[in-house]
């Protein structure tokens, strides 16, 4: 049976591999989710006007394409439940928690199926690249047509911050452009402590030049999944910004929720051994969490007005440094 699944999937990804085999064309505004001209009419409430000058988001969203019966390795950009679900979601409730800074770019590109990171020997790695070659495209026609200089925040989640560490490598990493870097927010995955060469860790609420990164799970976060993907790995606490093992929930600024809201002192935060973990999620609609497995698809908006409040504070001082 495995091997029909396997011979099954062969066949999909080599029709998926012809169809979609070359990058995008990001000259073409179609192929940009948000440019700093659009009226961001589909941002959250709190959103209020950029703060900064001088300041570009580049912001890569993460995994949609995740239905088991879906047999696509990528997904088709102009697939309107993709677009929809970039504009309507993560661009809502996750790009959104650094829209104040500056000037927000968020590109489409034909992300890997959520399959492709567990079967990387038949297509899975072959669907990634190919998504990565359109981020890293995209990031190449901002940074020769859009960027002039300006100082550069980097933000995913899951699969787009899979995409931003390898941008990491491939242009800042012991390069000169890492002096534009104010920060890389990258949650959502399990990165090495020790993945770049001169980009490092954050552990302080005010560093610059480095990256962050946290996976959230439940309390009861034993489990194979967390020794294969997390532990070991590094991470901080998105409360406090630093190594603390725990936050209490007076620290706790905001959790956007799909209603429009934020909850504020909603849990307490607990970092653990490559990941962090909170228990059941109490306010006023009753707890959430009950029935998920972990967190992982909250990992921005759990905490989006923190993440929204270090993101100003962390462009403050890379001014400061800077000028």
């Amino acid at each position: 049976m495995k091997f029909i699944l396997v011979w099954i999937g062969v066949i999909f990804f080599q029709y998926s591999f012809a169809q979609l085999n070359s990058v995008l064309n990001y000259e073409d505004e179609g192929n940009w989710a948000v440019l700093p001209i659009d009226t961001l009419k589909s941002w959250s409430p709190f959103v209020k006007a950029a703060s900064f000058k001088g300041v570009d988001v580049f912001y890569v969203y993460p995994t949609l394409l995740t239905d088991p019966n879906d047999f696509r390795w990528n997904y088709d950009i102009e697939d309107p439940r993709h677009k929809e679900g970039v504009i309507n979601y993560v661009v809502k409730y996750q790009a959104s928690a650094w829209a104040e800074l500056g000037n927000v770019y968020v590109p489409f590109y034909r992300q890997a199926h959520l399959r492709s990171f567990e079967n990387l020997e038949v297509g899975g790695e072959t669907a990634l690249r190919m998504a990565y070659d359109d981020v890293k495209a995209s990031f190449q026609f901002y940074l020769r047509h859009y960027n002039k200089g300006n100082a550069i925040m980097l933000a995913g989640h899951s699969q787009g911050s899979f995409h931003l560490k390898m941008l990491l490598e491939d242009f800042f990493d012991g390069q000169p452009l890492q002096e534009k870097l104010i920060a890389a927010y990258l949650p959502g995955i399990g990165i090495d402590k020790n993945s770049f060469k001169s980009i490092f860790l954050m552990t302080d609420p005010h560093e610059t030049g480095g990256f962050l990164t946290w996976n959230t799970l439940k309390k009861e976060y034993k489990s194979e999944r967390y020794s294969e993907w997390y532990q070991g790995r590094a991470v901080v606490n998105p409360v406090t910004w630093d190594l603390s093992d725990h936050s209490l929930k007076s620290a706790h600024k905001g959790f956007l929720f799909t209603n429009n809201k934020l909850y504020v002192k909603v849990f307490e935060t607990h970092l653990i051994d490559g990941a962090i973990y909170i228990d059941r999620i109490k306010f006023p609609l009753g707890f959430l969490g009950r029935k998920m497995l972990n967190f992982h698809t909250g990992d921005v908006n759990l905490f989006w007005e923190n993440i929204r409040q270090n993101a100003r504070l962390r462009t403050m001082c890379y001014f400061e440094k800077y000028n």
